[in-house]
């Protein structure tokens, strides 16, 4: 027969108000966002290229008022002048301050990647949704046409629809996002379809929920993530299209500047050497270009759920 155990009361413990924390999270609660910042932060580059976006902003609105120069005031006895103390950048063949007008270029050009990039989300987002909510024929026929659409190269429209319609900021904001809306439509079509088929959707489909009660609160906030990021590689892209039809003399209308157009008026003075003119405006794209890529790769990396710890 087995030894029986003899309970004393050495054998137990008495109950304490810290046994009240063994049932506690060790690792606090952290919200979707809060974790994607925690993991942006980690990611130098990224951060970098966020910095960078801040200073650019930043000198877009005070650079221009620094230098007391106008961005349009020709004064052709100071022509050509090379980067001194007066006129840290220089000036151009006009005389013009290149210091004032490049950070007065920077306000236009980031305005038009700014505006083009959010035209793009708004129309791309209810374009997108409602075509993948509805499904079926309406979803055929939407995609046939954006496809149509699409298949007109992006430069040979936005330069077509510059000729017809006059020079100027929104007339070229405008040409930028008739068909630049496609492919972020496209995108959200992808990530709603996939959404559509699970359980939170069957059911507020159960319940009789509207469509636009379902693309408010359940297919548009999921898919965020991937729409941030296609938004941060959109204005790039529209800065250099803005820049390019500067560059082609479709751009911007004179005296307004822009990095395009200062590119374009500083073709003139390379043959005798005044590369600094060109160099600047092309190195602020560069960097633009540089910090938003940069900061889009970072934050799809931030975003991507896989790579949660």
């Amino acid at each position: 027969m087995a030894n029986k155990i003899q309970l004393t009361e050495d054998l137990f413990t008495p109950v304490t108000d810290n046994f009240k924390d063994a049932e506690k999270i060790a690792r606090p609660s952290v919200s979707y966002w809060r974790d994607t910042w925690r993991r942006l932060k980690e990611n130098k580059l990224a951060m970098f290229g966020l910095v960078l976006i801040i200073i650019l902003a930043i000198m877009a609105i005070i650079g221009p008022y620094i230098s007391g120069y106008s961005y349009f005031e020709q004064d052709f006895t100071r022509k050509n002048l090379r980067p001194n103390a007066e006129h840290w950048f220089g000036t151009d063949t006009s005389g013009r301050d290149l210091f004032t007008r490049a950070w007065y270029g920077a306000r236009i050009s980031l305005f038009i990647g700014l505006m083009a990039a959010t035209i793009d989300f708004v129309i791309g987002i209810i374009y997108g949704g409602v075509s993948a909510i509805r499904g079926g024929r309406i979803d055929n026929f939407m995609m046939r046409l954006a496809e149509v659409l699409f298949s007109i190269p992006y430069l040979l429209m936005v330069i077509l629809m510059m000729i017809v319609l006059e020079r100027g900021i929104w007339p070229i904001i405008i040409a930028m996002t008739i068909t630049g809306w496609i492919p972020m439509a496209r995108l959200v079509r992808g990530q709603v379809l996939q959404l559509k088929e699970l359980d939170y959707v069957h059911a507020a489909n159960a319940m009789g929920a509207p469509t636009s009660w379902k693309l408010r609160k359940h297919m548009i906030p999921n898919t965020m993530g991937p729409i941030l990021v296609n938004i941060t590689l959109t204005v790039p892209t529209a800065i250099f299209a803005e820049a390019t039809l500067s560059f082609l003399g479709l751009g911007i209308p004179a005296p307004q500047a822009s990095w395009g157009t200062m590119a374009s008026d500083s073709l003139s003075s390379i043959l005798v050497g005044n590369f600094y003119q060109l160099a600047i405006p092309a190195l602020l794209i560069s960097i633009t270009m540089f910090a938003f890529n940069v900061f889009g790769d970072g934050l799809r990396d931030a975003l991507d759920p896989k790579l949660r710890n």
